[in-house]
């Protein structure tokens, strides 16, 4: 889904250096959780998915920016946001519960 609102945004929006900050942060969350499955340590678990936190973080913030500066109508927003957030959620709670078991 990241990729084709990326791709809405080039060529229907013509929109280049926030869906490309978007692009970035976005596939980056899911590149630190796939390299937490395979961590050494539980240390380098929690700091691998405490970047994909921020990751995600920053992905909600172009999210937003986009959304302010009308290359997203509030339909289109709510739809990626809500997604957006829930992820968040689940990594923060696997944040706390990694701590939790330390």
């Amino acid at each position: 889904m990241l990729f084709e609102f990326y791709q809405y945004l080039q060529i229907q929006k013509k929109e280049f250096i926030l869906s490309k900050q978007l692009l970035r942060s976005g596939t980056s969350v899911g590149a630190m959780v796939r390299e937490a499955e395979h961590a050494e340590t539980k240390a380098d678990f929690k700091h691998k998915m405490g970047i994909a936190q921020k990751e995600i973080n920053e992905t909600i913030y172009w999210l937003e920016l986009l959304k302010e500066t009308d290359y997203l109508k509030n339909e289109q927003f709510e739809s990626i946001y809500i997604d957006a957030v829930k992820i968040i959620k689940l990594i923060t709670s696997i944040i706390k519960t990694a701590k939790s078991n330390s």
